[in-house]
């Protein structure tokens, strides 16, 4: 269930759905990003689990019938874990009794829906859910230490000073300032900055950092950019 906690700002929260059925998953993943939101699906509760630690979803839409790992199965491992312990999941499901809607909600389900269900109303118990897990929708502007990333005006600056930045570096550079400290492996940013049905090494990734890290450096300054070495990038003035 959920607890309190300080309020994390995303640019565009990202809301994971596991179901087995495309249709529905289709109908859902379409209604989620008319609204705003970003998606990614799953069609098993081991994909499901797997997409959690690789991609951090700020929420998860878990269908209760699924191949090999039920969701509440995959529920009860969410809430094992302690990255995960407070992920935010509605549970969906074709069983509407009682006692099954107390069990969903007894494994740590913050939400159950019963189908079929309106996609507006599925959209707005996210919406709600997602307020209460204190996941607010971030303004156009990303802050960090003295870094200043502007999604409108595509403008970015450090103590004020204009950094220039080609497009692969803006968006590196965005998808770093979203989850400060966190550390994004090479797969994941690549996922993130080029897509998934791109192929991009991941040598291209640690080129496009080397560029970030230097235009972010141009007027001098501490580096932010972190280098786990076996592990990948993360933005932390903590590191040094």
């Amino acid at each position: 269930m959920l607890e309190p906690q300080m309020a994390k700002k995303v640019m565009t929260p990202h809301i994971l759905i596991v179901e087995d059925e495309p249709p529905q998953a289709e109908l859902l993943k379409y209604n989620l990003e008319k609204e705003g939101y970003r998606t990614s699906l799953a069609e098993d509760g081991e994909t499901a689990l797997r997409l959690v630690a690789e991609d951090d979803p700020d929420l998860v839409v878990l269908d209760w019938m699924l191949p090999h790992l039920s969701g509440i199965e995959v529920c009860q491992r969410l809430r094992g874990q302690k990255k995960t312990k407070t992920l935010p999941v509605i549970m969906v499901t074709a069983r509407g009794e009682e006692g099954d809607r107390v069990r969903g909600l007894e494994v740590g389900a913050d939400d159950y829906m019963v189908k079929p269900y309106s996609p507006k109303e599925m959209v707005a118990r996210v919406q709600a859910v997602l307020r209460r897990a204190g996941v607010v929708q971030a303004t156009d502007r990303l802050e960090y230490d003295n870094v200043t990333l502007d999604m409108t005006t595509h403008k970015v600056t450090r103590d004020g000073k204009p950094i220039h930045l080609g497009p692969t570096e803006f968006r590196l550079l965005q998808v770093l300032l979203e989850r400060p400290a966190q550390v994004f492996s090479r797969d994941l940013l690549l996922d993130r900055v080029w897509g998934r049905d791109i192929y991009v090494e991941d040598r291209t990734v640690d080129v496009h950092i080397g560029r970030l890290r230097k235009a972010l450096n141009t007027h001098g300054g501490e580096n932010l950019i972190r280098t786990i070495r076996g592990v990948g990038y993360s933005i932390d003035s903590e590191a040094y």
